[in-house]
């Protein structure tokens, strides 16, 4: 085999290991955003009164990794506009929101 085989081979092997890494991951988050919901829907966290303390922040700082999802996950549905931090630092789901996008996913 060539070396120019070789390395189209071997440039090819690692975008297919990045692309599948960021799916994973991806499929990661999604799962965590999941329990977001459920656990703020359980708890009837529909208004900044009913707010509910998560985990918003590494507890260890020297823990680098990939375990921990829930503060990236929070950014994600703060940004997506699902779920509010309240001043007292709760969090709470906008329900209308929820709706929406529930509705949209089903079509």
């Amino acid at each position: 085999m060539s070396v120019f085989v070789q390395i189209l081979l071997l440039v090819v092997a690692f975008v297919v290991f990045v692309v599948l890494a960021m799916y994973l991951s991806g499929l990661g988050l999604q799962r965590v955003c999941f329990k977001i919901i459920a656990e703020l829907e359980e708890a009837r966290a529909f208004s900044e009164a009913r707010a509910v303390a998560l985990q918003d922040e590494r507890k260890n700082f020297f823990r680098v990794g990939t375990k921990n999802l829930r503060p990236r996950a929070l950014v994600v549905l703060i940004s997506d506009g699902l779920v509010f931090k309240a001043p007292s630092g709760k969090y709470y789901l906008d329900k209308e929101k929820l709706a929406e996008v529930r509705s949209s996913l089903k079509t």
